[in-house]
């Protein structure tokens, strides 16, 4: 009992990683390609030391791995699962947007 109580522990952990938009939009963006910090700065038209913050959290968290070419640091996600996890609980969020738009237009 006491080891699955640890393990909610380490799952709520390793998940406050999403609770921010721009770390979900990163983790998108790297389901693409392995991407540089300027990369992504650019795609998400915000500033690198802003990207560099996230993606420091998102490395403490083991959700990505950083590779240096040069003087550039290329980014990619550590496991593909993380992005699919992301991806349903996007599509559960939806249907449930969906389910309760259709119940108020039923009530109509």
């Amino acid at each position: 009992m006491k080891n699955q109580k640890e393990l909610y522990e380490l799952h709520a952990e390793f998940c406050k990683f999403m609770a921010n938009a721009k770390r979900i939009e990163i983790l998108f963006l790297l389901g693409e390609k392995e991407i540089c910090v300027d990369e992504i700065a650019s795609a998400m038209e915000v500033k690198v030391p802003n990207v560099s913050q996230h993606l420091a959290v998102m490395r403490e968290k083991g959700v990505v791995e950083v590779r240096r070419e040069g003087t550039k640091m290329y980014y990619r996600i550590a496991n593909p699962k993380t992005l699919q996890a992301c991806i349903i609980m996007r599509e559960a969020m939806v249907e449930q947007m969906e389910k309760k738009f259709d119940m108020v237009r039923s009530i109509k």
